[in-house]
């Protein structure tokens, strides 16, 4: 049979060939990226909006994006399990030594803000954050603890050799000042050459040495204050537990 007897025949543009995924016709739409020049997270967002106006004017159709950011959603994915361990694992280490389930906490109170410095260390820097950033963060966290440690270790000392507590906060303010200072300024100062290097080779490293370094210089100072402050919290709260668990016995009365 002619084939212009069941179907006709009209020239037109089409795909050189078909694909599909799970039954789904796919078509793949990709660009190469001047990272230099563009920042990566805004391109995504705007590009994640464009596609989405577009799409909602074919019902049925839907869009993904793959490549590099279905990477850094798998990388971001396996960071936060990852880091959820890193917490577990230097919360066990610090309550073994301490044998106090409250103390690990106030060590590990500094992590927080030494986020905080990473991002403004970004920003100081001009930087964006990138999968290398959250590296940084990730190593961070048990970089910060030191100083916390030293402090929290040298009060706990004090208190063994029958000191009062604001005592102890006192004079382990005064005597770690230095030692705390100095660990955090040589990690910081050896950091600098990698800040400002300007090979290609060393530009995917810059980033987790801005969060390194200004995160544990950020730190630092949050650790002289938050420190003292929150061994002063617990131990209240610890006093005022105790007082409300004390009971009161009446005399007993005797019978006429």
């Amino acid at each position: 049979m002619p084939l212009s007897h069941i179907a006709t025949l009209k020239p037109g543009k089409s795909p050189s060939r078909i694909r599909r995924i799970d039954r789904f016709r796919t078509v793949n739409v990709t660009a190469d990226v001047e990272k230099n020049k563009t920042n990566m997270t805004v391109l995504q967002a705007d590009l994640n909006q464009y596609v989405q106006e577009i799409v909602n004017q074919y019902p049925g159709v839907t869009f993904k994006m793959e490549g590099e950011a279905r990477e850094q959603r798998e990388s971001f994915s396996s960071l936060g399990i990852g880091l959820l361990m890193v917490f577990f694992a230097i919360y066990g280490l610090l309550a073994i030594p301490f044998k106090d389930y409250v103390q690990p906490i106030i060590v590990m109170s500094v992590i927080p803000f030494s986020m905080i410095g990473a991002v403004m260390g970004h920003w100081l820097m001009g930087m964006e954050l990138t999968i290398m950033s959250i590296l940084g963060m990730l190593a961070l966290v048990g970089v910060v603890v030191n100083d916390s440690l030293v402090l929290v270790d040298f009060i706990n000392k004090k208190r063994l050799e029958g000191v009062t507590l604001m005592e102890a906060v006192i004079i382990a303010g005064a005597s770690r000042f230095r030692p705390i200072m100095l660990t955090s300024l040589t990690t910081f100062i050896g950091l600098t050459p990698l800040l400002f290097e300007k090979s290609t080779q060393a530009q995917f490293l810059i980033p987790m040495a801005v969060s390194l370094g200004f995160g544990i210089l950020f730190a630092t100072f949050i650790t002289l204050i938050l420190v003292p402050i929150n061994c002063m919290l617990v131990e209240k709260l610890k006093g005022n537990s105790a007082d409300s668990r004390q009971v009161t016995h009446l005399p007993e009365v005797q019978p006429i």
